[in-house]
């Protein structure tokens, strides 16, 4: 077989960029025009892209023109006003653009010496972060993909820390015949905090539940107790609801006896930005870890999860990786402070955004979204139908009635295209769950929303 290889031809890759970035900019600009969620045909037409692997080269620019005809069509629009599941974030405009710079420097941030640029703005957003949330100046940290992986990372640093206080190094001995860690968690506990336990070894069942309050909130008063070789994960925003469990007498107990606190903070902890909502934070800065999701309210692009852990030395025994070909420097290496090692650049979009908004812009778009969902849970009751959580921040759950009835709504509303809604299970009752959280959203996109499902929810009814 002859072996051919691409033309290195300049000007097609000039004219081929240039037509990725129009591509691009007319998605992003046209956006908020279409439907939210993909049409039936479009879903269909994904067939296409099934063939068999190609033995011939194939034209760049015709590949990019059929995955825009075919691709763009079927996703799901995100990045706009009327999307409101998952507590998933859109994507600032500076963040946008730094994506596409950081694509093209396609830079691996292991080592400071792969890449100074990433190295330095990841030191820099992380202390950043920190500032923002109001988290201890000494936290070490790491960007990783999500909070699954941010609890991980977190929870692994947790039980090297407590078996080393116990004697045993889990590093070279493992979890076999290790002394035993307990671990403590609310019955509302999030499913990544689930995943991310058993990644770690401590399985899924293994557990203490905490009883909760109506709205998912942690009750102290009904803590097991607690010992220096304990692990106790507490929420800074339900998923569902938005609430936040008690942190200020969940550490000052859990402290007392040397327990570690983890902090499950995917978007809840951003409301420490705002004046108006930072209570809801309060104590959450004495914890020993977070993770958190800046793809979420802070509307960077994905995937961009934050871990960060108070002792820092354990983070990095934790995760450092040895090997003759990557000594670093002294300063920060990044790859001692996540599981990965080659990893993208994610804090180039991150310091982009936060840049961009600043803490006023920041403390603005969180502010906002939380305004637009006291908008859909006023427009709910004010129609008769029931708001099952206390609206503390961007979160909205409501039931249109029935089980039946209230799945069906949620079904409608996706296939009408209006806008997004997910559902969810509050408590033994179907919801639909109205998370705001993207910097797109205006009052036009709330209303326009309300009106769509309000009318259909009318429809089910009927």
């Amino acid at each position: 077989m002859t072996m051919q290889t691409a033309p290195k031809d300049p000007s097609n890759r000039d004219r081929l960029l240039r037509f990725a970035a129009e591509t691009a900019r007319k998605y992003a600009m046209g956006v908020g025009e279409r439907r939210v969620a993909p049409a039936q045909k479009d879903l269909e037409n994904l067939k296409e892209f099934h063939e068999p692997f190609p033995n011939a080269l194939s034209d760049p620019m015709q590949v990019l023109e059929r995955l825009d005809e075919i691709g763009s069509p079927a996703t799901v629009a995100t990045t706009g006003g009327r999307y409101f599941g998952f507590v998933n974030g859109g994507t600032l405009p500076a963040s946008l653009a730094a994506n596409w710079l950081a694509g093209a420097w396609d830079q691996n941030a292991t080592l400071r010496v792969m890449s100074p640029v990433a190295a330095e703005l990841e030191e820099i957003v992380l202390r950043w972060v920190c500032e923002a949330l109001g988290l201890p100046g000494q936290c070490e940290g790491g960007l990783v993909p999500c909070a699954t992986t941010a609890n991980f990372t977190a929870l692994a640093a947790a039980r090297h820390a407590l078996l080393t206080r116990a004697g045993w190094n889990v590093v070279d001995d493992g979890m076999f015949g290790a002394p035993p860690i307990d671990v403590v968690v609310g019955d509302e506990v999030h499913a990544s905090i689930l995943k991310a336990l058993s990644l770690a070894g401590f399985g899924k069942k293994r557990l203490t539940r905490v009883e909760v309050d109506s709205q998912g909130r942690m009750r102290a008063d009904k803590l097991p107790r607690l010992t220096e070789r304990t692990i106790l994960c507490i929420q800074a925003g339900n998923v569902n609801t938005g609430a936040f469990d008690p942190a200020t007498e969940i550490c000052e107990r859990a402290h007392d006896h040397g327990a570690w606190v983890h902090v499950d903070g995917a978007f809840g902890l951003w409301a420490a930005v705002s004046p108006k909502y930072s209570h809801l934070t309060k104590g959450f800065e004495q914890a020993d870890s977070w993770a958190t999701d800046a793809h979420k309210w802070p509307n960077v692009n994905y995937d961009s999860g934050i871990v960060l852990v108070k002792d820092g030395a354990a983070l990095r025994s934790a995760m450092t990786i040895t090997a003759a070909y990557l000594e670093g420097s002294a300063r920060r290496e990044p790859m001692h402070h996540t599981p990965e090692s080659s990893r993208r650049a994610r804090g180039v979009e991150l310091w982009a955004a936060l840049k961009s908004m600043g803490r006023e812009g920041l403390c603005s778009l969180i502010e906002r979204t939380c305004a637009h969902a006291q908008r859909f849970a006023e427009g709910f009751r004010s129609a008769g139908f029931e708001v099952l959580n206390d609206v503390v921040i961007n979160q909205v759950l409501v039931s249109f009635g029935s089980s039946e009835v209230t799945q069906n709504v949620i079904r409608t509303v996706q296939e009408d295209g209006t806008c997004w809604c997910g559902g969810t299970v509050w408590q033994g009752k179907s919801a639909m769950r109205v998370s705001v959280s993207s910097w797109a959203t205006t009052e036009a996109d709330v209303e326009l929303s309300l009106e769509s499902i309000l009318r259909i929810a009318r429809e089910c009814r009927a």
